[in-house]
């Protein structure tokens, strides 16, 4: 904890801020060991302040790690307390909020509003942080193993879902509670499986049909993202052609990652093969994210990125093709960049029939 409260202040100082402030429970999390309803104040001594409201300290103060925990009244009230604080301070806050943001400026005028601090430290994962991203991984590998067991020609995708969230939460990972989704998982067969972000539904497998297998779970407050397409019965020519294809880039991705590589080579590698197999106009999607305490970190893996690779970040390498109203075929893993990289995940990615 401390090595990142060094980081955090490290990176604070170079856009001319000595303390941090923050309002998002992913950052507050990385900075003091607490994720709930609180602002963290990170001071330039490396002083740690959890300011919470009294339904919180219990857990605050139980959780966190070398931290000062003080009670304050919802809303009004832990704004008040943290101006007392660094009133006179140059700070730097991820607070999104417009009002709060005037309301801190009006008592504290050398603020700024920006995310960059949290983010450069967060990118690089600790040892810690990587043992957890394994575990993780690990686990997902055994839902893997559970769909190629349970998954059936006339099962309803929530069907599925529903067992392997079970297993999931017996093993303590959850939902990650991303805003854009109203389903902990994506499981999308046939025509479905053409929407990358497809919402689980009640239709039932059909035989002949691909289904994309998308499971991204949260352990011990870390995300984990792999998919993989699974074949119910024999599947058509086009589709085992463009699996084959999908795998193949996948394989190439994988295979440019480690250090000092620019993010965008390793979306070339992907989107060229598939470009020169004539399916690149149905890979309409980046070729990979970061991962860490939300689902879509940085670096972003695609084409528009500045950011080149380093040692121990955590990234997905995930090409798909989508035909409408056809299907859908996804092959992800996540990984640590390092020299030859470790990838998390060690289910098959041969095809697998059911």
């Amino acid at each position: 904890m401390r090595q990142r409260r060094r980081n955090l202040l490290k990176f604070a100082q170079k856009i001319d801020c000595d303390t941090l402030v923050t309002f998002e429970p992913e950052n507050l999390f990385y900075m003091t060991g607490f994720w709930g309803e609180a602002i963290g104040l990170l001071e330039k001594n490396g002083k740690t302040t959890i300011i919470a409201p009294e339904l919180e300290v219990g857990r605050a103060r139980e959780e966190s790690e070398d931290c000062d925990v003080i009670t304050a009244e919802r809303g009004e009230g832990l704004i008040t307390s943290l101006v007392k604080k660094i009133k006179k301070n140059s700070v730097c806050t991820d607070c999104q909020n417009y009002s709060v943001m005037m309301s801190l400026k009006k008592s504290i005028p050398k603020i700024k509003s920006t995310t960059e601090p949290f983010y450069n430290a967060r990118i690089i994962k600790d040892e810690k942080e990587i043992r957890i991203l394994k575990k993780a991984s690990r686990i997902i590998d055994e839902m893997f193993e559970i769909c190629s067991k349970k998954m059936k020609i006339g099962q309803k995708e929530s069907e599925l879902q529903t067992i392997l969230m079970t297993y999931a939460m017996e093993q303590e990972m959850f939902d990650t509670g991303y805003k854009s989704t109203l389903n902990p998982l994506i499981i999308a067969g046939g025509p479905n499986g053409a929407l990358p972000h497809a919402q689980v539904t009640n239709r039932k497998f059909k035989k002949g049909e691909l289904v994309v297998t998308d499971l991204t779970l949260r352990y011990k407050g870390y995300v984990s993202d792999a998919t993989r397409t699974f074949a119910l019965g024999k599947i058509s020519t086009q589709a085992n052609e463009a699996y084959e294809i999908v795998k193949e880039s996948q394989k190439l991705g994988l295979k440019t990652v480690k250090p000092n590589i620019d993010c965008k080579d390793i979306d070339s590698a992907c989107r060229n093969y598939i470009e020169e197999k004539n399916f690149g106009q149905y890979f309409i999607h980046s070729t990979g994210h970061g991962i860490g305490l939300e689902v879509h970190e940085l670096p972003t893996i695609s084409y528009r990125s500045t950011t080149k690779l380093k040692e121990n970040m955590a990234i997905t390498v995930e090409p798909g093709i989508y035909i409408q109203n056809k299907f859908g075929i996804r092959i992800e893993d996540s990984l640590i960049v390092k020299q030859r990289p470790i990838i998390m995940h060690k289910f098959t990615k041969d095809l697998v029939t059911v």
